[in-house]
């Protein structure tokens, strides 16, 4: 299995509000493609360090960002 989780946003501008956010909160992360196996919508969604994926989705809720869904990749 990989090393990577991905967060997946309603939109680009939540990517990039989310990606703002974790970089503030001294995690990790990368804007990438939303992985085809995950979902044919072109769209973008944030890679995460699986480690940090707790402490990713905490600051997360607590800056009001919407998730849609975490996977593994």
């Amino acid at each position: 299995m990989g090393l990577y989780s991905v967060v997946l946003v309603p939109s680009t501008s939540h990517a990039v509000r989310a990606e703002k956010i974790l970089k503030a909160a001294g995690l990790e992360c990368k804007l990438i493609p939303v992985p085809r196996h995950i979902s044919s919508d072109c769209g973008v969604c944030v890679r995460i360090r699986r480690e940090d994926r707790e402490a990713a989705l905490r600051a997360l809720e607590a800056a009001g960002v919407s998730v849609e869904g975490v996977h593994d990749i």
